[in-house]
């Protein structure tokens, strides 16, 4: 899912949906598109929610399955059904990487399925091959195939004027660049995530580009921004929860 629900011709209900998604409150958020149930396009934006929740929280297996099931029976054409797809994909990479449940072929197949379905200038593409970048980086650790899907995205999300997706794009460009010894690069993409994230006000994904930054960065600017990511992390009751074990301070030595 992305979108970032900011601007002056967004309608109020897509603007309340964004201010608590930006915060973690993606219950809340799905529970004002719950009266929606005759629109097949909220009716995914609120299972993409409650899936995000889950990659975020790692808990809200059940509700995200509940709603996805719900989207994929509501989709009325080819689009849409690619977009369920996608998501379903999405929930069963988040199932794996997080070790709850392998389903990393489920993963594979959902995604190939979206690609089927979405035409290479859909709105949902974009989406698409970022998705099925992580699963290469996260699932296959084939770098080379997540910073071709991850270069499509970019090019995508610029296109389209998708300014958070641009800020996971960077981000994970970024990752690569700094596993490649590339560190000018990969402080570069960093900032630029960082950048977008504070603009749009995604307070949740703040903390992690705070804490990514830092890993490219001297001491004492490294230790403020870890400090910051840390007061954000606490703020937010500890979400994303993958970010505690980066966050923690190392061991004192023997």
């Amino acid at each position: 899912m992305s979108g970032s629900g900011t601007t002056a011709s967004d309608d109020p209900l897509q603007t309340a949906v964004w201010r608590l998604r930006s915060r973690g409150c993606w219950t809340d958020a799905a529970a004002l598109l719950a009266p929606h149930a005759a629109s097949a396009a909220l009716t995914l934006q609120r299972a993409s929610l409650l899936v995000e929740r889950c990659l975020f929280t790692g808990v809200g297996w059940a509700d995200a399955e509940d709603a996805l099931r719900t989207a994929e029976a509501a989709a009325r054409d080819d689009d849409e059904r690619g977009a369920a797809a996608c998501e379903r994909g999405q929930l069963a990479y988040a199932s794996t990487v997080l070790g709850v449940r392998d389903r990393a072929d489920e993963a594979r197949a959902a995604l190939g399925r979206a690609a089927a379905l979405l035409a290479p200038d859909a709105v949902g593409r974009p989406l698409l091959d970022f998705r099925r970048g992580l699963v290469a980086e996260h699932l296959a650790d084939s770098a080379q195939a997540a910073r071709a899907a991850y270069h499509r995205a970019h090019t995508g999300a610029l296109a389209q004027g998708d300014t958070l997706l641009l800020s996971f794009t960077w981000r994970h460009l970024a990752a690569l660049a700094l596993r490649d010894g590339e560190l000018a690069e990969a402080r570069h993409g960093f900032t630029e995530s960082l950048r977008i994230r504070e603009e749009l006000g995604y307070l949740v994904g703040t903390a992690p580009a705070l804490a990514a930054l830092a890993d490219t960065e001297p001491e004492p600017e490294a230790s403020r921004l870890r400090t910051e990511a840390t007061r954000l992390f606490r703020l937010l009751g500890g979400v994303p929860t993958w970010l505690a074990d980066q966050l923690a301070p190392p061991a004192p030595a023997a």
